[in-house]
């Protein structure tokens, strides 16, 4: 047996010992502690069961044969609500363990036949340790470039909102609403992620926009409006130099488009426009109508709402106004929107 370790202070790792034989798990709890694991035992099935529920362990070390239900089925059990802890099953003798297809099936990361050596489990726990530690590891990784993506995103947005006093909010309050319709739609989590982004940057061409047309406190020149009217091309290209938002593209480059072939940049009609740039596109009009400008008051909720329906299957995809008129008949969505962002001009 190869000689235990220092017991570490900090017990980086948890382990979960279960066997209906107390002193099984009183040894391995000994032994694994002596390596610097914490671990705790458990010698009834359900009992465990509830523990991994509602408590984190990160290793479980189980007996197969047990009363009154079995090792497999604890697994199988346990995976109903745990895919991340790691299982190694022991038995006493290899012709009483489930098939190596029951092994596969249930994601079990050892087997160990026991004996009155823990060499081998020793080996298969440290396995499950590095693992761990390298799964840690990448999820801390995947938390830092997160934080800095959605850093990003919020510098990105900021100079959006600065460029423009009257509109400030604007893209939050698209966002917002965007969401709104993508969840009553019941669209999956990384929809409704994707149209939360697209939200905040679908008039990001606006940077390339002047400041004096973006300002001006009166109507727009049909010169002036042309120029307006080029910030989807130059966000599209501002976004295409960034490969982590190609996916919020649709939006950026085609939230003008009408339902009816009339909108720009490029002329989309019906579904050839992306489903999620028509959704930003009834929560931009949304949010612009009830908004107000230096050279208009704005319109009130069923105003609003009003206009949403007068331009369906003109402007906008009649489906997604439906739905949008549904939250707005059965929320105030105008009241939830300013009390998520108290600051912002409405």
């Amino acid at each position: 047996m190869r000689k235990n370790k220092a017991a570490s202070p900090d017990k980086e790792f948890s382990i979960l010992t279960l066997d209906d034989d107390k002193i099984m798990t009183l040894t391995l709890q000994s032994y694994f502690q002596a390596m610097g694991f914490y671990v705790d035992t458990e010698n009834d099935p359900f009992a465990a069961i509830k523990r991994i529920r509602t408590g984190h362990y990160d290793i479980l070390l189980l007996d197969f044969l047990m009363n009154p239900i079995n090792g497999d089925e604890v697994v199988r059990q346990v995976r109903m609500f745990n895919k991340d802890i790691f299982i190694i099953l022991l038995t006493g003798h290899k012709s009483m363990a489930p098939p190596l297809k029951t092994i596969r099936e249930l994601d079990i990361q050892g087997y160990y036949e026991k004996s009155d050596r823990f060499d081998q489990l020793e080996l298969l726990v440290e396995a499950c340790a590095k693992s761990i530690r390298q799964m840690r590891e990448i999820r801390a990784k995947n938390r830092e470039l997160n934080r800095a993506y959605m850093e990003t995103i919020d510098l990105i947005r900021k100079m959006v909102d600065a460029k423009d006093y009257y509109t400030r909010g604007h893209s939050d309050r698209v966002s917002y609403y965007g969401v709104c319709i993508a969840k009553a739609m019941g669209k999956d989590e990384k929809f409704v992620e994707r149209v939360r982004i697209g939200g905040l940057f679908h008039d990001i061409g606006k940077i390339g926009v002047p400041d004096a047309i973006l300002q001006k406190p009166g109507r727009l020149t049909d010169e002036e409006y042309a120029k307006i009217k080029e910030h989807p091309v130059i966000g599209k290209q501002l976004v295409l130099s960034v490969s982590s938002f190609h996916d919020i593209l649709p939006m950026v480059e085609s939230h003008h488009e009408w339902y009816n072939g009339n909108g720009y940049p490029s002329g989309l009609a019906g579904e050839a426009i992306p489903e999620e740039a028509r959704i930003i596109s009834v929560a931009d009009c949304f949010d612009a109508m009830t908004s107000k400008r230096t050279y208009r008051d704005s319109l009130s909720v069923a105003q609003a709402a009003q206009e949403l329906v007068r331009g369906k299957n003109s402007q906008f995809d009649p489906g997604i106004v439906d739905v949008f008129i549904r939250i707005i008949e059965e929320n105030d969505i105008l009241a939830g929107a300013k009390s998520i962002f108290p600051d912002h001009v409405a």
